[in-house]
């Protein structure tokens, strides 16, 4: 992050990313409060889940933390926060039924998910190295230093729009997997649409604020011609 006149760009995509952050907690602590029909907790419908599916090798762990849930392709583990382990709240099934999405996209190979992973050490090397070779070459005129800064940020932003798909599947999977097995009653499906939606605004949120500095930066390296 540095500032100069092209920052301008960032502020519709930072604004957005503020707005996300603060709709996922409201909406995930409106529904904390609102008890499922079912009473089942976060835990016990993520096992069912997985049963249905004949995916009982995957394993369920409370992780600490607060929205710390996720699921783990490399050691077959499904880690869910307190909240969601033992909660039994509209957000805890919700949230436990989307990460038990992602194990299913594992077990059946969804091709997104796979990119995704084989992009996370692109992702990590763009997020991490891309500004400071930029700046650097920014300030002792060298090109190349830019471009590759550039190429390295880019990375970062394909990670981030493969994200998309991977985690909109995952929901839309969740809710379905919740109304054909009966796990909740109807009624409750509209709240655990509202969480979902809530938490996918944050990766577009991402993937806008990704791209404003791509941009940014690739406007600078044209001034620089």
């Amino acid at each position: 992050m540095f500032f100069d006149p092209t920052f301008i760009l960032l502020l519709p995509a930072l604004a957005l990313a503020f707005y996300a952050q603060w709709k996922v907690k409201s909406t995930y602590t409106r529904y904390l409060g609102v008890p499922s029909s079912s009473g089942r907790t976060g835990r016990e419908v993520a096992r069912a889940i997985l049963s249905r599916n004949n995916m009982d090798d995957v394993k369920i762990e409370m992780a600490e933390g607060t929205l710390s849930d996720h699921y783990d392709p490399r050691t077959k583990v499904l880690r869910l926060s307190r909240d969601v382990y033992e909660g039994n709240s509209i957000s805890a099934l919700g949230i436990a039924a989307h990460e038990t999405g992602h194990a299913i996209q594992d077990h059946t190979g969804y091709a997104p998910l796979r990119i995704r992973h084989q992009l996370v050490p692109v992702a990590n090397i763009g997020t991490i190295a891309a500004f400071p070779l930029f700046i650097g070459g920014l300030i002792f005129r060298m090109n190349a230093l830019m471009d590759i800064g550039i190429l390295l940020f880019s990375g970062a932003l394909v990670f981030q729009l493969v994200t998309l798909p991977v985690e909109f599947n995952a929901s839309r999977n969740a809710m379905n997997e919740l109304e054909r097995a009966g796990l909740v009653d109807p009624r409750d499906i509209a709240g655990g649409r509202k969480v979902l939606s809530a938490a996918a605004l944050t990766y577009v949120a991402a993937a806008a604020v990704t791209a404003s500095h791509l941009i940014r930066l690739l406007m600078l390296r044209s001034g620089r011609d």
